[in-house]
């Protein structure tokens, strides 16, 4: 049996919740000096989406944090452009997620593992592997249908040979993606476009994970076990195996059932700042993990897009609303022309009213909409001053 270590440091479950904030850009004023690219590489994972409601949800994160910027601006801060290399490379991290181009050495260890995986759920056909790896390399960057189509019938999952060629090779690294055009990927050789510097493999499977436990602890600023391993879908067994030379401390939560390791920088100072209030992606990493966001928030977070309509609760796409460092409701939206729908709008009661106005507002704005229509509010009591509180951050 492991023998944990005893806690430095005692933590209230407001400064617990502070805390994480503050590390995932939430508390004090946003660094809009580094801008998007300085979002990325301080979550150190973005997670990808092909829902579209508002925006795509890389779009919804930055903007999450930093307010209006351009969606433009997003995309250039993401994808390779021209002559430059990538600033970021798709992998599997969380999920499927943008990674800061710093990070491709981290994920050597993943690589490896896929490289030795002996089942796949695509076959890879006879030559098709190669047959890629030589097109990439004789014209440069394709999409998968560049390389000869990304499905055989209408059907999602029912791939091409040169889609499962591809998408293996995306996994093993010797393949990257290095822009999206009309959300299709599109492919070139590693080894042309990471930068030399980083690409390797020399980092063992143990250095690998202690940098992004690291990492993790530094993203989430104090967490369990469980969200450590969660942030980027480690085995507990393989936080367990470097948590102590991690660089994360050990500290006790308030309310945590759980032992927790919290960033020394994190606890020397301690969080200050305004709160920012806004509407949340689903897929954002301040509630990718549901046991953590009750823990934290005394909020259950459930994406429903792909639960079956008459099930559920708060909508398709149900938005959770941050303000004053909590959650206090969720808006499920949609757009009509240049109108924001609120769809469904759950309140955690009156004093939520200004800020989900707020939240909506501000949306409205950053996608060109002028209006706010509000269809149902889960309290009816409540619709009322809702919309007169639109009504009146409208004009």
């Amino acid at each position: 049996m492991t023998t944990l270590p005893r806690p430095s440091t005692d933590l209230s479950a407001a400064e617990a919740r502070r805390i994480a904030l503050r590390a995932q850009g939430f508390l004090g004023a946003p660094d809009r000096r580094s801008g998007v690219r300085g979002v990325l590489r301080h979550l150190g994972a973005v997670q990808l989406d092909t829902i579209s409601v508002l925006a795509r949800s890389h779009e919804l994160i930055p903007y999450a944090r930093l307010g209006a910027v351009g969606r433009a601006t997003v995309e250039d801060a993401y994808w390779k452009s021209g002559a430059e290399p990538p600033r970021a490379f798709e992998y599997w991290s969380h999920a499927a997620c943008l990674l800061p181009i710093e990070e491709w050495p981290h994920f050597a260890f993943r690589r490896r593992a896929y490289r030795a995986r002996p089942h796949w759920n695509h076959e890879l056909p006879y030559g098709a592997y190669d047959q890629v790896v030589k097109q990439l390399r004789a014209q440069g960057p394709l999409t998968a249908t560049d390389l000869g189509g990304a499905k055989r019938t209408s059907e999602w999952w029912d791939w091409s040979g040169a889609k499962v060629a591809v998408e293996r090779a995306l996994m093993y690294g010797e393949v990257v993606c290095v822009e999206r055009r009309g959300w299709k990927r599109v492919y070139d050789l590693a080894e042309r476009a990471i930068p030399t510097a980083l690409l390797h493999d020399e980092l063992d499977d143990a250095e690998c994970l202690r940098r992004l436990v690291g990492l993790a602890g530094r993203s989430l600023g104090v967490g369990t076990r469980a969200d450590l391993a969660d942030y980027h879908r480690l085995k507990g067994e393989q936080v367990d195996a470097v948590i102590a030379d991690s660089g994360l401390v050990p500290v006790a939560v308030e309310g945590w059932s759980k032992p927790a390791w919290a960033d020394p920088e994190a606890l020397a100072a301690p969080p200050r700042g305004r709160h920012r209030t806004t509407l949340l992606s689903p897929f954002d990493s301040l509630v990718w993990e549901r046991a953590r966001t009750e823990r934290i928030f005394g909020f259950t977070h459930r994406l429903e897009a792909y639960v079956p309509k008459p099930k559920r609760v708060h909508g398709y796409f149900a938005m959770p609303v941050l303000a004053g460092g909590r959650l206090v409701g969720r808006v499920d939206p949609a757009r009509e022309g240049r109108t924001l729908v609120a769809k469904q709008v759950t309140l955690d009661g009156p004093k939520a009213v200004p800020a989900v106005a707020q939240a909506l507002v501000e949306a409205a704005g950053w996608v060109d909409c002028t209006d706010v229509r509000v269809e149902r509010v889960d309290a009816p009591e409540l619709r009322e001053p809702l919309t007169a509180e639109l009504s009146r951050a409208l004009a």
